[in-house]
């Protein structure tokens, strides 16, 4: 049987910046190069440039939206789950992740750093929250490579 492959959260604010979301997009395209799955939110900003990356290079998007229309997914998430559970939704991206990369960072963001922290998921972070336990790198190489090292290592 085939290794599953690695699932890595990219999470940041949707009202992200010009230097935040061509980080993120560089992001998804090398993580679906390493045939990682981009898993987000769904929706803009961060999000949607991940995803937009990931596709471009060929990989698989999974967006867990807040609400419970598909259609509200950005255009670039392959797989579109809706689950009408808000901001609660962070839980879900957090233990769907193997790995989370954090760009830049809102309150949004700061949740799902905490949630992955709480619960033992690896927090990569480029520009984000200085936190402890957050593996801070200064690229978005930097990023994809730490995320799929530690989430392989994950048991």
């Amino acid at each position: 049987m085939a290794a599953s492959p690695a699932y890595v959260a990219v999470v940041g604010p949707g009202d992200a910046d010009a230097a935040e979301l061509e980080a993120a997009e560089e992001i998804g395209v090398r993580l679906g190069r390493a045939g990682a799955v981009t898993l987000t939110g769904g929706l803009g900003g961060v999000m949607a440039a991940a995803c937009r990356g990931a596709v471009a290079a060929g990989g698989t998007t999974v967006g867990l939206l807040p609400g419970t229309d598909r259609c509200s997914a950005n255009e670039w998430v392959s797989v579109a789950v809706p689950t009408g559970l808000g901001e609660l939704r962070n839980g879900l991206i957090v233990r769907a992740a193997d790995a989370v990369i954090a760009v830049g960072g809102a309150n949004g963001t700061l949740s799902e750093i905490a949630l992955a922290l709480k619960t033992s998921v690896p927090v990569v972070g480029l520009n984000t929250w200085k936190i402890d336990g957050i593996k801070e790198v200064d690229s978005a190489e930097a990023a994809v490579a730490s995320a799929l090292k530690l989430a392989r290592s994950r048991p």
